[in-house]
This record gives C-alpha cells, sequence and structure tokens, in this order.
C-alpha cells in the first residue's frame, strides 16, 4: 500500500491576529504548520501557540523571498504548502491537495488559482483571478532572493495546475491596504536601485497610464463595477509610486555623489 506524503504547511507573520486564526482553520488537516514570525506586537504569536502551530521567530527582516526561504528551513516534510496569513484554502483546494499526497513523490510543482477579495468582495476581473501562484512544492524548490514579488525558483521542472482556491484577504481597510502598497512600492524601488536600473520621467509616466489602461480595460476591472474602478486606480497609485520611488532613489544617489 501506497504510504502518503506528509506536508508541512509554512506561513511568514507579522502582525497577522486579525486574519491568521482563519487562515490556521483552513489548514488544520497538515502534518505540521510552521510559523516565522517577525517582530510581532499583537496577539499572532499566541493565536498561533493556541492552534498548536511550531513557531519559529526572526528578529531581522531579510524580504520577501529570504524569509519565506529561512521559514521552509524548518519544515520536515517533503511537500510544502506555502501560504500567507491573509489566505486560507478552500475545501475544493484541501480535497486536491489530498488526492496530490496519495500519490507517489513527483517532480511536479503545482499552480493555485488565487480569488483575490478586495473590499469585502471576489475580483473577477482587472488580472485578479485566477491569478496563479506557485504555492505547492517538493521541498527541495526554493524561493529566490526577491525583497517583494518573490516567486519560487522552478526551472525545468513541470507545473501543473490544480482545482480549488486560495482565498486571499487583500483589503479589509482601504487604508491600511494603501500603506501596504506603498510598503511594496518602497521595497520593489529598493530592490531596482541594487540592481542598478533607471527610469526618467517619460517611463514612469507610461508605465502609470499603461497599468490602468491595462487593468481598466484590457482585463477588463470595470466588469466588476465600482470596486473594479477603485481597483485600477489602485494599480496606478502603485505602479507610479514605484517608479517614482526608484526614481527619487537615483536622484539622492546623484545628489550625494
Amino acid at each position: 500500500m501506497q504510504q502518503i506524503q506528509k506536508i508541512s504547511v509554512v506561513i511568514i507573520t507579522h502582525n497577522s491576529e486579525e486574519v491568521l486564526v482563519k487562515c490556521l482553520e483552513s489548514v488544520n488537516w497538515a502534518d505540521e504548520i510552521i510559523l516565522l514570525d517577525f517582530k510581532s506586537s499583537d496577539q499572532t504569536l499566541d493565536i498561533a501557540v493556541r492552534y498548536g502551530v511550531t513557531v519559529y521567530h526572526s528578529n531581522v527582516w531579510y524580504g520577501y523571498g529570504k524569509q519565506r526561504q529561512i521559514a521552509q528551513n524548518y519544515a520536515t516534510y517533503g511537500m510544502i504548502l506555502m501560504i500567507d496569513s491573509d489566505e486560507r484554502v478552500t475545501p475544493e483546494l484541501q480535497k486536491s491537495i489530498n488526492l496530490i499526497l496519495k500519490k507517489p513523490p513527483e517532480k511536479i510543482v503545482y499552480s493555485i488559482a488565487r480569488c483575490n477579495l478586495f473590499l469585502g468582495r471576489a475580483m473577477r476581473h482587472g488580472g485578479w483571478y485566477p491569478d496563479r501562484v506557485i504555492r505547492l512544492y517538493p521541498s527541495f524548490c526554493v524561493y529566490n532572493d526577491n525583497l517583494v514579488h518573490e516567486s519560487l525558483n522552478v526551472p525545468e521542472i513541470p507545473i501543473q495546475p490544480i482545482y480549488g482556491d486560495l482565498l486571499h484577504i487583500t483589503s479589509r481597510d482601504f487604508c491600511d491596504f494603501q500603506f501596504k502598497q506603498c510598503a511594496y512600492a518602497k521595497a520593489w524601488a529598493k530592490q531596482c536601485y541594487q540592481q542598478d536600473k533607471h527610469y526618467g520621467i517619460i517611463k514612469i509616466i507610461y508605465h502609470s497610464l499603461w497599468s490602468f489602461i491595462r487593468t481598466l480595460i484590457v482585463r477588463r476591472s470595470f466588469l466588476d463595477g465600482t470596486r473594479g474602478w477603485l481597483l485600477a486606480i489602485v494599480v496606478f497609485q502603485y505602479t507610479f509610486n514605484k517608479y517614482a520611488a526608484l526614481w527619487a532613489l537615483n536622484c539622492t544617489s546623484r545628489d550625494k555623489n
């Protein structure tokens, strides 16, 4: 009889008390849950302990890519499900994962459709669905070092889509969401600055306007109603902020020289 593969759920957190309970409840079927926390000052750690999670601590923030690498190093089992504290595994996705675990180990990574909730409603357009991400994979695969917009390194490994959604609670509070977007923009700019990338004002304007048009019209976010229009504006803001932040870093560097 084929032995069922065991799976480690890996989560990184920082002040995640508002979303962590439902996240953990959605993966309570896993063989282990590993949580790497960065200096939470709320009830995140208490919640994790209450749910029997194995908790580790990080006193330095290395960026999303390296933080995921460190968290994964604590995992015991051969299959990894990497999720965020504001994500939840649906019953349909759980069934798909269990079917995979019943098979012999394979050199395959699995892409999962994310259903992004924006201000309480699932967005079906604007590039926000199915928004496939590779989150289920053998433990020999690791994330890259990107500070933000990190991804799994999967050279020459087949990618197989699976059925079932990963719910992503992108924004419960609009201002908090904007603050988070600014933090992402800052991290992206820092990463590009370290790679010696430069963008002038014309490219900043072009990329920002194109992001709005692509989201609203090409990817049809307008079909999601008012939230779809608001999403297109948010994408415009984020794009402008990240390119402008990179431009400002380069200007500051030139002024110092």
